[in-house]
């Protein structure tokens, strides 16, 4: 009996082995997978899956123009990579008017958690005012410091903290308590 369920066993495996080998997967990666954009060696080509943002999207404002501003530790001062960035998202906001902009602050543990809420409500502030300095309609743009609530890594290193004292510049189409 034990040879025959033995026989058995080899049958089905054997079975399970060529209906698993008449499957192909190409059929379904074709409909599953994006087109790929033709390369051009260019490099502003876009990267694979990013081909089909849509110009004053969202999606847009995040990959072409860059949301994050970053500053130094225990200052709201805007330096002059902060200002390109700030430079961009001004062109970019004046060309898409349908868009409003909150912008929040953070920063690291550098201080009490008082002292950190008003720096950051200074980095909002700062990067609203460059805003508005550069013609983007102050009614569509407000501010909120988060202190160090919000902290993107908790860290020790300088290399790190760096990431936590930040202003983000987040779209929405209408104005949410601030």
């Amino acid at each position: 009996m034990s040879a025959l369920t033995g026989y058995s066993r080899l049958v089905v495996a054997a079975t399970i082995l060529m209906t698993l080998a008449a499957c192909t997967t190409t059929d379904v990666a074709e409909v599953e997978e994006p087109a790929v954009a033709p390369m051009t060696g260019q490099t502003n080509d876009p990267a694979p899956g990013f081909a089909n943002v849509k110009a004053g999207s969202e999606e847009d404002f995040i990959l072409n123009v860059g949301r994050r501003t970053y500053f130094t530790q225990d200052s709201a001062t805007l330096d002059p990579v902060a200002k390109a960035t700030l430079d961009k998202q001004a062109i970019w906001l004046k060309s898409n008017p349908q868009w409003l902009v909150k912008l929040q602050g953070f920063a690291d543990d550098s201080g009490s958690t008082s002292a950190m809420a008003t720096l950051s409500q200074r980095r909002a502030d700062a990067v609203m005012a460059y805003l508005v300095s550069q013609g983007v309609d102050a009614s569509r743009v407000w501010a909120k410091g988060y202190g160090n609530d919000r902290e993107v890594r908790d860290c020790t290193s300088r290399s790190c903290k760096v990431q936590n004292r930040r202003v983000v510049s987040n779209l929405r189409t209408e104005r949410d308590a601030v």
